[in-house]
């Protein structure tokens, strides 16, 4: 199954870093969508109803990683998606959980832990 997954992260760097691991697995990913900021993943999720997966990271401006969780989660129709936070601040981790996310992996990201975690977390999908 080839998945559409949403990369949030305000640094343009850490997106691209993260994609281009993510393009190392085309058997997994299929499309890539990209915000820099919780706002605007919001409007990207309303505008691709059919996301699959999340990577969020938490210290953003505009909207921060915590926000956007209260208000992602607050619409039972993304329970379905499952939220992987990517952080160098371990410090959320109770934060993020209690709000919603499935998952947290500490920056700078192992390729094979990420892509394992996202194989986990979106095994049961059924897009």
């Amino acid at each position: 199954m080839a998945l559409k997954v949403l990369v949030v992260d305000d640094d343009f760097i850490n997106r691209k870093l993260i994609q281009a691991l993510l393009h190392r697995h085309p058997d997994l990913v299929s499309q890539i969508l990209e915000a820099e900021n919780g706002s605007e993943a919001l409007q990207v999720v309303r505008e691709n109803p059919d996301v699959d997966l999340i990577l969020l990271d938490i210290l953003m401006p505009v909207l921060d990683g915590k926000e956007f969780l209260k208000i992602f989660r607050s619409d039972p129709e993304n329970s379905r998606i499952p939220v992987i936070v990517l952080s160098t601040d371990d410090t959320q981790k109770s934060a993020v959980f209690d709000l919603g996310a499935e998952d947290f992996i500490i920056k700078p990201i192992n390729e094979n832990d990420l892509i394992n975690r996202i194989r986990y977390w979106t095994q049961n999908l059924d897009s």
